[in-house]
């Protein structure tokens, strides 16, 4: 599938287009060029609901003429010139950025590194209604299940060039497959449905259909019957899938444009302990078949793997090159193309794991709730105020006892973070990842 994409010819355009646009009187530019594939089967009652193919170009084209600076964006690169005259017009007029500029050449990637981002395996539309078939039929198989939600599987292949005019220029391509099912249980009023789903580089990575059918049936029935409790303290466990929202938030909190806005709880904690000894967060854009990996950041410049937390204190912010300039601080090569320029922010970031299993950490908590659902947005980035709905279960020496609902979860960031443990149970298959994690101490707000 990979020779749909001739990323040799995207090439050559984007170099075109950074040509014209210092013809046309660029002091600098960049051009970044998208193109991409994506297939999708949605299945339900056994049938085919949906089959949908997408194919797409775009290309964005930043100039600065000085320290203005305009972007452009069209669906192809045909009509270089007239391109390139408009985005140098826009940035004549509009006002000086002090923080504006392209990547310095001492950053820039000369050597592009081979990473495991593209699966040449060729996926069907025929293959994809098998597994997600497959998958509903595992999840209706589940004792208590009564209808299917649906199943869905997808595969997407992406290729991004990325250009200068000071010497960079640089192609990668990228796949992934996914699979996901929804179950329903119960009747009527009763109904409780869930989900469970899969999504990797690598075909050969992905969970059995099976699996993740008979995974989202389970889940869905244990939900049956929920009640709600009475407002408390209590010990709170986030299963993985739904501890990846707090480091999330910490994602948002430390990074760079947030410091420099001054919205963020985190802004004045920078080489001070903000997590427990032992705690590390780690954010890898090299990582072996990660979601988010890549071999040069959005301004072509180089990246490393950082320790964002070392020992519980925290190390760095995400930091592009205007972020970082307006800061007086270097780059990290954390840049993201967004909008009409670049914005800062994580690659593959991890919570490493602790040592203690998930059923060991509900044995030493005795009684708590286990958190497997959040709702809503509840977060305050400036003060770290934190209020998110929740299900999960009840538990009692250790073990799940009963389905809960319709409770909150309140508090601060900064004590959470400050208590936080996490488990040895790290799903590692996300852009975002992380085990699951205990908080001591958690407000609940129930009926």
């Amino acid at each position: 599938m990979t020779d749909q994409i001739d990323l040799g010819a995207l090439e050559d355009r984007a170099a075109r287009l950074v040509a014209a646009a210092r013809a046309a009187g660029a002091d600098a530019c960049d051009v970044v060029a998208a193109t991409g594939t994506a297939l999708s089967v949605d299945v339900r009652d056994g049938r085919v609901e949906e089959t949908d193919r997408a194919e797409g170009d775009d290309v964005t084209l930043r100039v600065f003429v000085g320290r203005r600076t305009a972007s452009v964006s069209a669906n192809s690169l045909t009509d270089l010139d007239s391109l390139a005259a408009r985005a140098v017009a826009m940035a004549r007029v509009t006002p000086e950025d002090p923080y504006a500029g392209l990547a310095e050449e001492d950053r820039l990637v000369r050597e592009i590194p081979a990473l495991e981002l593209l699966d040449p395996t060729s996926v069907s539309p025929d293959q994809m209604t098998e597994y997600a078939r497959a998958a509903e039929e595992a999840a209706l198989a589940v004792s208590g299940v009564s209808k299917s939600g649906g199943a869905g599987a997808s595969w997407r292949l992406a290729g991004v060039v990325l250009a200068t005019s000071n010497g960079f220029c640089g192609s990668y391509l990228a796949s992934r497959h996914g699979l996901s099912v929804t179950a329903v249980a119960g009747e009527g009023t009763g109904m409780e449905r869930d989900y469970d789903f899969d999504s990797r580089t690598f075909l050969s990575d992905m969970a059995d259909p099976a699996e993740i059918g008979r995974r989202a049936g389970e889940r869905a029935v244990r939900r049956l019957n929920p009640v709600k409790i009475s407002t408390r303290t209590t010990d709170v466990i986030y299963e993985s899938r739904a501890a990846r929202s707090l480091l999330g938030h910490f994602a948002g909190a430390v990074n760079g444009s947030a410091i420099a806005r001054k919205t963020s709880f985190l802004r004045d904690r920078m080489n001070e302990r903000v997590f427990a000894p032992g705690i590390s967060i780690v954010d890898d854009p090299f990582k072996a078949r990660g979601g988010a990996a890549r071999p040069f950041d959005g301004e072509g410049a180089r990246a490393e793997r950082l320790d964002m937390v070392q020992d519980g204190v925290l190390r760095h912010w995400f930091l592009d090159g205007a972020t970082a300039r307006e800061l007086g601080l270097a780059p990290n090569g954390r840049a993201h193309r967004g909008g009409s320029g670049t914005v800062p922010g994580a690659t593959n970031l991890t919570l490493m794991p602790g040592e203690t299993s998930l059923e060991e950490m509900l044995k030493a908590m005795g009684n708590g709730l286990l958190v497997t659902d959040l709702i809503g947005h509840g977060v305050n980035g400036v003060t770290g105020d934190y209020s998110r709905g929740a299900a999960g279960f009840l538990i009692e020496n250790g073990e799940p006892v009963q389905a809960v609902s319709e409770i909150t979860i309140a508090g601060n960031l900064k004590d959470m973070f400050a208590r936080l443990v996490p488990a040895s149970d790290l799903d590692n298959r996300y852009a975002v990842a992380t085990p699951s994690i205990l908080i001591e101490g958690m407000t609940l707000a129930g009926s």
